[in-house]
């Protein structure tokens, strides 16, 4: 089914006249400048001429050009500087007014035109669609955009009955599937009739999603199960056919695919809310792609193990009426993330368990919150313990790892001593007194300190002093210093501090003790030694009169520092000795012993001591000499000074126990040898460390026999003379057996020279001793049917400039050649060693500036060699 679009028919001029004369009243009043007042009606809203209505024209023949107008009703059609009314832009049909106003001044300067605008319903779309889920469709879309849009004032009517229309607003959800008719009519004005246009609208059913759900899992839940995970079974109601998106993971291969690995989205994300989107497609454009979220949420287990906390704080009974409490828990190896937690925490005390809840905050994995203090009314110990501790945004899908979370809090008591027993024996002048506690108190094991008051021979006011209980008894000293004059003296205790809860209460415990008098040294020396480090140390006293054994305490200072050392020394005819302990005298450099006490043992008195110091030298042992295990070559010939560390300093050994001290020049073998390190001044010696000494030899080559022979018409190279040798490594020769230069395998040999071999080692960088071998050229058994020239010409043109007989050395070795002019002047002698004739007289001063000149010359070859007989031929010198 289609709708009809139906538009006006174009107007002739004479129509639009006959329109104006039906459309146009005019009604005169009186003016002046501004014309006259006028009215018209407007019914043809499409029309073109709608669009420019002069109401200027409208004034009158009176109205003078050049005053203002007004859109009184504000129409919004009129152009208030031309007077032109444009009718198709005015939204509602009704009765407008518009004023002109002169500015020419006159009686009556103003005049209103009075317009009536008729109802235009507009043109409908031949199609509208609408999708079931919009609830609000607006039918004024159902019109055609290409012409005039209906006025905003008519009324829309529900032809189909449907129910689902207000105002101009639908529900195609009431409506239903299918094609509905709704009617917009603008009502008749004045002489205007009423107009309607008809919007068919076809409603198509809009895609449905679903429900989307949740799965709830936790990190410590095997994941692995759910590996696989289908998001389509977490869809209720969803239409089929819809595709899977995802944002910010990959666990999805397509958009068709639906299964998801919860195991790999932990590993690669982490806990948290991962959302897929389920989305359906319409089967008309109209409707839009509808969507549902199915939502995974893993939740991190929270681990609380090795968690801390700490209730603050511990009090003494006296502030129980005043004290406040707080918790304080630190996280333990695995984070906890900040944020808001529900806390369940027990208080176990002396009248049994409460259990209590709160909301706190992990703030960079500190948690705290109060605790009220009616919780703890009594000296006891108080055991605060965490029971659970959970997210307050976590859904449940964890059970977190507690573990024993716990903290005592302690409600002291005031130590109380007033009718304890102390007890101090007699004490020498000079030593400390010792006071014993015990008897009837409340003090629990642990540390205290006492104030405390001395009278009497000696006096001190106000001195502190720390001690230990334990199983409700202690001791504590009274300063030696405290008490230097012999006699009976009183201790008076004000106060009493435990050091462990703080807490503080008043004494008013006395007891009176004996101070004996000392026994004299003034005679006392003392003498030490220096010594090297590590060797003991001997104290010699003499002076100790009539002692006869002594306890002696002392103090080291200096570079060793020992405090209150204390040794017993027998002593004889008034003089003894003792020796320092090592492990006192680990640092080198200057000592002092100080002594600060010597009790007789029989009498049990500390002695004056005026003469108590001592400085002796600790002198450092060198270090260990640090050495190499060094890798030499043979033929190097290394001694003892090549090894490291050397100088004289230095002292080089072949065995651990030799006490023969080995010379620089000593040569190296392979073996270990070892070195110490000693300090001529002090003569204090290092310990020994060990070389281990590497001789590496290469064999030295050998020449196969008669190697060394060749024939010099065979062109040998040097790699001639390497074939007949035998190798063990890699053979280099050299032209001399040190700092040589090192010959190409590709050089040719030459006749008497020597050349030296060497194998050289990869391994250990090491050449072997030099193979010498002198080369001869001269084993040739060729047939001497070598070639002899028959002239030459020496005029420097470096062009057969000489006379010589190629190859002959080769095949004898031992020739020589004699050359005799026309006369038998012998020219030139020549052998192997002088081969070549130049053409100088080298023999006889004949010719000029001894050249020989031009003409035939006679040379005589004598072989030296079998027996074979001399050779005489000629030859032309022409220069």
């Amino acid at each position: 089914m289609s709708l009809k679009i139906l538009t006006p028919p174009k107007l002739s001029f004479l129509h639009f006249a006959i329109i104006l004369v039906l459309f146009f009243s005019t009604t005169n009043t009186n003016a002046q400048c501004a014309g006259n007042d006028n009215s018209i009606t407007v019914c043809d809203i499409p029309n073109p001429s709608s669009q420019s209505i002069d109401l200027f024209s409208l004034l009158g023949g009176g109205a003078v050009p050049g005053g203002t107008w007004t859109d009184d009703l504000f129409s919004g059609g009129l152009n208030t500087t031309t007077g032109i009314l444009n009718a198709q832009i005015i939204n509602k049909s009704g009765v407008y007014t518009y004023t002109y106003t002169s500015n020419i001044g006159c009686g009556d300067n103003t005049a209103t035109i009075t317009v009536t605008i008729g109802g235009y319903s507009g043109i409908s779309s031949p199609n509208v669609s609408a999708c079931n889920d919009d609830l609000s469709f607006n039918l004024f879309q159902g019109f055609n955009g290409n012409f005039l849009g209906p006025q905003i004032n008519g009324i829309w009517s529900d032809n189909d009955g449907t129910g689902a229309l207000t105002g101009s607003l639908l529900n195609a959800n009431i409506a239903g599937l299918g094609t509905h008719s709704f009617t917009y009519t603008m009502p008749a004005i004045g002489t205007c009739p009423s107009q309607s246009s008809t919007v068919n609208v076809t409603v198509f059913r809009a895609p449905v999603p679903g429900m989307g759900g949740i799965l709830l899992l936790c990190s410590s839940d095997n994941l692995a199960l759910s590996n696989n995970f289908d998001l389509n079974d977490k869809l209720a109601g969803a239409d089929p056919g819809g595709f899977w998106t995802e944002i910010g993971t990959s666990e999805l291969s397509s958009s068709f695919d639906s299964k998801v690995n919860v195991q790999n989205l932990y590993n690669s994300f982490g806990a948290g809310v991962y959302s897929f989107t389920y989305s359906v497609l319409p089967t008309n454009p109209i409707c839009t792609i509808k969507k549902t979220v199915v939502t995974i949420i893993i939740e991190e287990q929270l681990d609380f193990t090795g968690a801390k906390l700490v209730v603050n704080s511990d009090i003494c009974e006296n502030e129980i009426a005043t004290a406040t409490y707080s918790v304080v828990l630190n996280k333990g190896i695995k984070n906890i993330p900040n944020g808001s937690y529900h806390v369940a925490y027990n208080i176990l005390g002396p009248l049994g368990t409460t259990t209590n809840n709160i909301i706190a905050n992990f703030s960079n994995g500190v948690l705290t919150f109060p605790i009220a203090s009616s919780n703890f009314q009594q000296v006891a110990d108080y055991t605060i313990s965490i029971t659970d501790i959970v997210s307050v945004t976590s859904l449940g899908a964890c059970t977190n790892i507690i573990g024993i979370i716990s903290n005592v809090l302690h409600v002291n008591p005031l130590p109380k001593i007033n009718t304890a027993t102390l007890i101090i024996n007699p004490v020498c002048k000079g030593s400390s007194a010792t006071v014993g506690i015990s008897g009837n108190t409340n003090l629990t094991d642990g540390n205290y300190s006492i104030l405390y008051n001395l009278s009497d021979k000696n006096t001190a006011v106000g001195q502190q002093a720390f001690f230990t209980v334990s199983g409700g008894t202690a001791t504590f000293l009274v300063p030696s210093s405290l008490i230097p004059n012999d006699g009976n003296t009183t201790i008076s205790i004000t106060s009493i501090t435990n050091l462990t809860t703080g807490c503080t209460n008043t004494a008013t415990l006395t007891q009176v003790f004996v101070v004996k008098p000392l026994t004299d040294l003034t005679n006392l020396k003392i003498d030490i030694k220096d010594v090297c480090q590590n060797q003991p140390v001997t104290v010699s006293l003499t002076g100790l009169g009539a002692l006869t054994n002594i306890t002696l305490n002392y103090n080291l200072t200096g570079v060793n520092s020992a405090m209150n050392q204390t040794v017993i020394v027998p002593v004889s005819s008034g003089n003894a000795s003792f020796i320092i302990p090592a492990g006192s005298l680990v640092n080198t450099g200057s000592t002092s012993l100080v002594i600060t006490d010597i009790i007789d043992n029989t009498g049990g008195c500390r002695s004056s001591i005026p003469n108590n110091i001592k400085s002796f030298a600790m002198n450092g042992i060198p270090s260990n000499p640090i050495t190499n295990n060094p890798n030499f070559c043979k033929n190097d010939k290394k001694t003892i000074a090549d090894l490291t560390p050397s100088g004289t300093q230095y002292q080089w050994f072949d065995s651990v126990t030799s006490t023969t001290v080995l010379s620089a020049s000593t040569l190296l073998v392979s073996r270990t040898y070892y070195v110490k390190e000693v300090n001529v001044t002090t003569g204090c010696e290092s310990g020994r460390a060990p070389a281990i000494v590497v001789i590496n030899e290469v064999q030295a080559p050998t020449l196969n026999q008669d190697g060394q022979i060749f024939c010099g018409l065979d062109n040998p190279t040097l790699q001639s003379l390497t074939a007949n040798v035998t190798s063990n490594g890699t053979l280099t020769w050299f032209d001399a057996p040190t700092n040589g230069n090192q010959i190409v395998s590709t050089e040719l040999l030459k006749d008497g020279f020597t050349y030296y071999g060497f194998d050289y080692s990869n391994s250990t960088n090491c050449y072997s001793d030099a193979l010498a071998v002198t080369v001869s050229l001269s084993n040739c058994d060729a047939t001497p049917g070598f070639f002899i020239p028959d002239g030459f010409s020496p005029n420097g043109d470096a062009v057969n400039d000489t006379f010589k007989i190629p190859d002959i050395e080769f095949i004898y070795p031992n020739y020589s050649l004699e050359i005799y002019n026309r006369y038998g002047n012998r020219m030139f002698s020549g052998n192997k060693n002088k081969p070549e004739w130049d053409g100088r007289n080298s023999d006889s001063k004949i010719g000029i500036d001894g050249f020989a000149p031009n003409g035939v010359y006679f040379y005589i070859i004598n072989y030296n060699k079998g027996n074979k007989s001399p050779k005489q031929g000629r030859l032309y010198l022409n220069r």
